[in-house]
């Protein structure tokens, strides 16, 4: 007890020898004594200070080991923007201490004063630049090059240096080196000498009065001649022989009538001049009219009665068909050398016009098949009408390739009148306002309306808008103009006297996509017909201009479409798979 007692009493004192001696008598004395000393001095150890480390010494400048490639020396920040004594250029350019920016570019790390970059600075006077500038905006691109400033060494260019060797180095204000030799002229400037004088007129010297092609550009100039003699001739062949075809047993019935006398067994009044009171919509086909081998261009109904149809053809011939009773092909008309264009009636049907690709217009009698006269003007016609005025029968007009409207008689053969106001290839030609004006529409996107015999357009109407329209018709009340739109809209304008756009009255839903797809109207002016470039025939109602039906009616398309003028729901449409089809 009194051993724990003395173990207590020494906690916190210093380590005495003592101490260190009672630890050794204890360690050599009986073993009893030894655990009863130890046990209380293990319990208090972990309370005693630890013993103080021995001091080592501070050093206020220790040795940094430096790499050799950093320059010790006065750091510069790169950020400050002002410095207050003269760095030297090693300081100033020294790299930045501490570890690379990983995400830093090529671009950024390079040095710039500027967003897009380092510029250099370059004294040069402001004349001096403009005249490099200009230089090279005018000669293909070549200037001095600016970072020479030493003037022994040679002139040096940037850009084009061919060209400024070849310009020797030419700028814009400096005049090339070219002096332009006058040529010399006989002098005699003597004016009192009347018959020698020459004054300004005098000839030049080396002047050649005669130039004679050489032995080379004469052989040339030879074969040149020959070729277009040749093609001459071909083209002023004399056009082709016409002869005809009748298709059926007996040119005239028993009473002497031939296939121009209107029936009257048929179920319709076809001398009737009133339009059936109300149309409808055709639904199919009826008939098919085949034996044109090419694509047909057209077709046009009899005069008045409908009875009988021509038809036109890129074969080169016009048949006449019968559109009542057997439907059978009456005649074939043979003649035109290339593709038919167009045909009409004169006002009896007696006789008919046709404008074909071989540059002649020819005119046909419809009962015999003969072939009356030929027009030409060595243009191609695109479209032939007759004047409809009765006493006018013997005058006719054509659209030409070559921007006219040419006017002929029939009796003399001759050109009357020539109309020359449009820009473009004359399309359609249709009579207005009792047949004293009519109305022309041309390639160059325009409508010009004429009054008859004076080659003067008193209307001319051309939006930017507007696109070519190569097929007009006149409505059978005579109020309005259906023009086929080259936008594949169906345009309608007024026919009487303003012939404004009627901009209520559009036709779309169907694709003409550049072909000439005749429009027509229904005789109660109900409806509005057209083929399309689909081959489709199209109807749309008049009023509200909404599409009623689609047919599906050609394989290629469908140029052409008329309705019968005495029938409610007939249509008779063409198309380029040669055929003619009638619905009803």
């Amino acid at each position: 007890m009194s051993a724990a007692i003395a173990a207590l009493a020494s906690y916190g004192g210093s380590d005495s020898e003592p101490d260190s001696e009672a630890e050794g008598e204890a360690e050599g004395g009986p073993g009893g004594a030894v655990s009863a000393v130890l046990a209380p001095r293990d319990a208090v150890l972990h309370l005693r200070a630890p013993p103080a480390a021995p001091a080592a010494p501070l050093d206020a400048a220790p040795e940094v080991a430096v790499k050799e490639d950093v320059e010790t020396g006065v750091h510069l920040d790169p950020a400050i923007k002002e410095v207050q004594y003269n760095p030297t250029y090693e300081t100033m350019f020294a790299p930045e201490f501490g570890p690379e920016n990983p995400f830093r570019t090529q671009q950024m790390a390079a040095p710039r004063n500027m967003l897009s970059g380092y510029a250099e600075p370059a004294h040069i006077n402001d004349f001096m630049f403009e005249q490099q500038r200009r230089t090279f905006v005018t000669y293909v691109g070549y200037a001095l090059d600016p970072s020479i400033d030493n003037p022994e060494v040679a002139t040096k260019y940037i850009g084009s240096v061919e060209e400024a060797e070849k310009n020797q180095g030419l700028t814009v204000f400096e005049t090339g080196q070219r002096k332009i030799e006058k040529r010399k002229k006989f002098k005699e400037n003597d004016a009192s000498n009347i018959d020698g004088f020459l004054g300004p007129w005098a000839k030049y010297v080396d002047e050649k009065e005669v130039a004679k092609p050489s032995e080379e550009e004469q052989k040339e100039l030879d074969e040149i001649t020959a070729k277009r003699q040749k093609r001459g001739k071909l083209e002023d062949d004399k056009p082709g022989e016409e002869k005809t075809i009748l298709h059926v047993k007996e040119m005239y019935d028993y009473q002497g009538r031939s296939y121009l006398h209107v029936p009257q067994d048929v179920g319709v009044n076809l001398r009737s001049t009133v339009p059936p009171e109300k149309c409808y919509l055709p639904k199919k086909q009826i008939h098919v009219w085949s034996g044109h081998t090419k694509g047909v261009s057209a077709v046009r109904l009899f005069p008045l009665s409908g009875h009988i149809m021509l038809s036109c053809s890129m074969d080169c011939k016009i048949k006449l068909w019968e559109v009542y009773g057997d439907r059978r092909c009456l005649r074939t008309f043979i003649g035109h050398g290339k593709a038919v264009r167009d045909i009409s009636f004169n006002n009896a049907g007696t006789r008919f016009l046709s404008a074909a690709y071989d540059r002649y217009i020819k005119l046909w009698d419809t009962e015999t098949g003969q072939c009356i006269s030929r027009f030409t003007n060595r243009k191609v016609p695109y479209c032939v009408k007759f004047n409809p005025d009765e006493d006018k029968q013997n005058l006719f007009v054509a659209g030409m390739s070559d921007k006219k409207i040419v006017q002929w008689d029939i009796r003399s053969g001759e050109i009357v009148q020539e109309y020359d106001r449009h820009l473009g290839a004359v399309n359609t030609i249709v009579f207005v306002d009792e047949n004293r004006r009519f109305v022309s529409t041309s390639d160059d996107k325009s409508l010009r309306v004429w009054e008859w015999d004076i080659p003067v357009d008193f209307k001319y109407i051309a939006e930017p808008s507007m696109h070519s329209m190569p097929a007009v018709t006149l409505s059978p009340n005579g109020k309005w103009l259906a023009c086929q739109s080259m936008d594949n809209q169906i345009l309608i304008f007024g026919a009487q006297n303003r012939f404004r756009l009627n901009k209520k009255k559009i036709f779309k839903g169907h694709m003409v996509a550049g072909y000439a797809c005749q429009v027509d109207f229904s005789p109660d002016m109900s409806y509005v017909i057209s083929g399309d470039a689909d081959g489709k025939l199209n109807i749309w109602d008049w009023k509200t201009t909404k599409l009623y039906s689609r047919v599906k009616a050609h394989d290629k398309v469908c140029i052409g479409a008329v309705w019968h003028p005495h029938e409610t729901s007939k249509v008779i449409t063409c198309g380029w798979d040669g055929l003619i089809k009638l619905w009803d």
